[in-house]
């Protein structure tokens, strides 16, 4: 079982027995987690504390955890250190990988991120708005950044809006689209580092001052399924709305749900664990394309 935990509405005290998260809230009855299942721990509220043991049992079962700002906005994370027993082998092949294999790679991760907004736009509007057709044009590398042409199409249809920017410093919607993206973000940082590579080592991705280039490559096709939760919310709030313990709540549940892929529901955190794992095979010359979802539906 995969649980996101969002601790940001309350104090809160955190500690380890027996393997177990206790969460310990004044005038409520602890609450009791097994560290297996969380996938990510999400902190807010600035009176929340938590002892060693907490961080090291999350590291050590695969666990993410993810810090916020006093505007519920992430501003660091932390990642397992060690999740694979061939972890040496991959990421030297990782360290390895030539130029033509990456940027091959990341033209599919391009693609089906266009797919993806295609989807998504043509589930909140009923129109793709033509970036299905725009797949077409993404060659290796993306050099005419056919990426960012079909966001400045996608991001003024999805809100049906002229006025909207993306910025991830703004708040309103773009506070609500940060939070999601960075519980993806967590999930896919997960999943790299249980599949052996460095989260470090992009395919595209080389912000000297991101320390996750890798993780950020591969979330791209799957940032949609957090548009469509947001587009929803925006139909019924508007787009002002600073982000708040129901809005998270709301999305935190969205992403939850399984999603139809290739006919057959599926769990964010599986679909993230294989795009990782495939891409990983890539590097060791095991196969030649990294699985990326193409989303068909919300299965709920």
């Amino acid at each position: 079982m995969n649980r996101i935990l969002d601790i940001g509405d309350q104090p809160a005290r955190l500690n380890v027995e027996n393997d177990l998260l206790r969460v310990r809230i004044e005038n409520n009855a602890d609450v009791f987690i097994p560290l297996p299942e969380i996938a990510a721990l999400v902190v807010s509220h600035h009176q929340v504390s938590f002892s060693h043991a907490v961080l090291a049992g999350l590291a050590t079962n695969g666990g993410t955890y993810v810090a916020c700002d006093e505007r519920h906005m992430p501003v660091g994370m932390m990642l397992p250190l060690s999740g694979n027993t061939v972890q040496t082998e991959r990421i030297a092949a990782q360290a390895r990988a030539s130029l033509p294999m990456k940027k091959q790679a990341w033209k599919h991760v391009v693609r089906m991120k266009l797919r993806n907004q295609a989807w998504a736009l043509s589930l909140t509007t009923g129109h793709d708005h033509g970036l299905k057709a725009m797949t077409g044009e993404v060659r290796s590398g993306d050099p005419e950044n056919v990426e960012g042409k079909a966001a400045r199409k996608y991001w003024r249809a999805l809100f049906a809006s002229e006025r909207f920017t993306r910025d991830s410093h703004a708040g309103g919607v773009n506070g609500w689209l940060n939070y999601g993206y960075a519980v993806v973000r967590a999930i896919m940082g997960r999943a790299v580092c249980a599949s052996g590579l460095h989260p470090s080592l992009g395919l595209h991705h080389h912000n000297r001052y991101d320390a996750f280039c890798l993780v950020s490559d591969l979330m791209e096709p799957y940032r949609p399924l957090v548009d469509i939760g947001v587009a929803g919310l925006v139909v019924e709030h508007g787009m002002d709305r600073d982000l708040d313990k129901e809005l998270k709540r709301t999305l935190l549940t969205h992403l939850n749900q399984d999603v139809l892929v290739d006919g057959q529901r599926r769990e964010l955190f599986s679909l993230a664990a294989r795009t990782a794992q495939t891409l990983a095979d890539v590097f060791l010359g095991k196969r030649t394309r990294v699985f990326l979802p193409r989303f068909e539906s919300m299965a709920g």
